[in-house]
């Protein structure tokens, strides 16, 4: 996936020994063709974008298709152009997100329909790993029901939580589009804008639908970038993904995939008992959304000089960077805020997987640090979100975090660790996360105290009212004295 926020990727590099490479390209079938404004790769049925007529972009796309294909690639054009929806075709990034999928992983894993054994398999390890966490959390079971998905099935079950982190985003974007006109010339210029933010939403799509099918041939379950992307109460793992994630590991499958199912069962637990926790994080990419700007003398360019017959115009400016965080106090408490709760999330999950494996489990210290190193390495959560928002997460937040916890369970027990979760305000800050001892040490204000001094308060109504009759009595002597004065 792209580093570049809504990066559509670079045009095919040039054959070395030009016009011949090109021919020996056409003839063997290789290479991809010419640069594809939208990154459909290629639509269904047909062989690529490559071919005869390459230089003319029409015969490109459509020269080698035969009379059905072109048919099917003329539709998925109109509906393109015709899309009135929001500022991301969802429907396009849903087509891509399935086509990706069906195409394979880079190692040559395919996606598969999940089977009676593996979804058994799977079931019965969220209820062991839900067994296990109960004595290393005192929150409990969030998961009503475990499930076995293909890569396909993540697709589909996660669009919804993706749409809702993305919109805000692409929403800045693409309205941007229709305002950097005139407003007596946006009448005039209806038809043009409509077909920009018909197009930005298609590529938009496009895009989210790349980095959400390359996902999902990475994740292994619903919640490994630390979001709640699928139904709440569902832990969902996807068997084909942990074949792959535990091949080379030397260590046996089942235990792989009970360690695997600890951390959703843990993540679960979190999001369904932290009942402001999923709102406190789609929140903070709100906020991060509001804050973007969009270089509207670069847009104003693009609009002037737009050429329906050259989209890839549009494509060129998104991906130099049409908008970049805006430099204030907001944008950057949003930003701190979302890569300090994530870190939060990832670390209390890391510390209490490994309560619960380490007595039980040989390998549990090994999956422990593959996943960090996952992580650290520019994992699934890292590049997807550098890619669809913009925003890169700090890796070694997750160890820091981690270590908070941990130290936070030896000092004040289960009970006291997992009450910090009670409300925002409570939970430790990044500055914290740079000084773990002196949070964990910090003196904690006692709650209960307040409690019982608000109650023994509102038990005293004649203090309260003896408490206004003075002060009334205050004030009209001073009145008093200053009529005399």
């Amino acid at each position: 996936m792209s580093d570049t926020p809504f990066g559509f990727g670079l045009p095919p590099e040039e054959p070395e020994n030009g016009d011949e490479g090109k021919k020996k390209d056409q003839q063997s079938g290789g290479g991809q063709g010419p640069a594809n404004p939208f990154g459909f790769g290629s639509l269904p049925g047909a062989g690529g974008f490559g071919g005869p007529g390459a230089d003319n972009p029409l015969a490109a796309m459509f020269g080698s298709l035969n009379p059905t294909d072109l048919g099917a690639a003329f539709q998925q054009l109109g509906q393109m152009l015709s899309y009135e929806g929001g500022p991301v075709n969802w429907d396009m990034a849903k087509q891509i997100a399935r086509q990706t999928v069906s195409q394979g992983t880079s190692d040559g894993t395919k996606d598969a329909s999940v089977g009676p054994a593996e979804r058994t398999a799977v079931q019965e390890a969220v209820r062991l790993a839900d067994l296990w966490l109960d004595d290393a959390t005192s929150l409990p079971s969030g998961a009503g029901s475990a499930v076995a998905w293909s890569r396909a099935e993540w697709v589909e079950a996660t669009l919804p939580a993706w749409r809702e982190l993305v919109d805000p985003v692409a929403e800045r974007v693409g309205n941007a589009m229709g305002d950097v006109l005139p407003e007596e010339m946006q009448a005039m210029a209806g038809p043009l804008i409509g077909m920009m933010r018909s197009m930005g939403g298609a590529m938009f799509g496009t895009q989210i639908g790349q980095a959400v099918g390359v996902l999902a041939g990475e994740v292994v379950g619903s919640t490994d970038i630390g979001l709640p992307l699928g139904p709440a109460g569902k832990a969902a793992l996807l068997p084909v993904n942990i074949e792959a994630f535990g091949k080379d590991l030397g260590v046996p499958k089942e235990e792989v995939r009970l360690y695997l199912a600890l951390r959703e069962a843990a993540h679960q637990r979190l999001f369904a008992h932290v009942p402001w926790l999923r709102s406190h994080l789609f929140g903070a990419v709100d906020g991060y959304a509001r804050g973007i700007k969009v270089d509207t003398a670069k847009l104003e360019d693009v609009v002037g000089q737009f050429d329906p017959q050259n989209p890839e115009q549009l494509q060129d400016a998104l991906q130099q960077g049409m908008f970049q965080p805006e430099d204030t106090p907001e944008q950057k408490a949003a930003l701190a805020r979302l890569e300090t709760a994530l870190a939060l999330v990832e670390g209390w999950v890391d510390a209490v997987v490994h309560a619960a494996a380490k007595p039980r489990l040989g390998s549990a210290d090994a999956l422990r640090e593959t996943l960090r190193r996952r992580r650290a390495s520019g994992g699934p959560a890292e590049q997807t979100f550098a890619t669809l928002i913009g925003l890169e997460l700090r890796p070694r937040r997750l160890r820091d975090a981690s270590r908070l916890w941990a130290s936070l369970t030896d000092a004040r027990g289960v009970d006291g660790r997992d009450a910090l979760w009670a409300h925002p305000d409570m939970l430790p800050t990044a500055t914290d996360l740079d000084d773990p001892d002196g949070f964990v040490h910090r003196e904690q204000m006692d709650f209960s105290e307040w409690d019982k001094m608000l109650g023994e308060a509102a038990d005293k109504p004649d203090l309260r009212k003896k408490d206004k009759g003075e002060a009334d009595a205050d004030g009209e002597d001073d009145g008093k004295g200053d009529g005399t004065e």
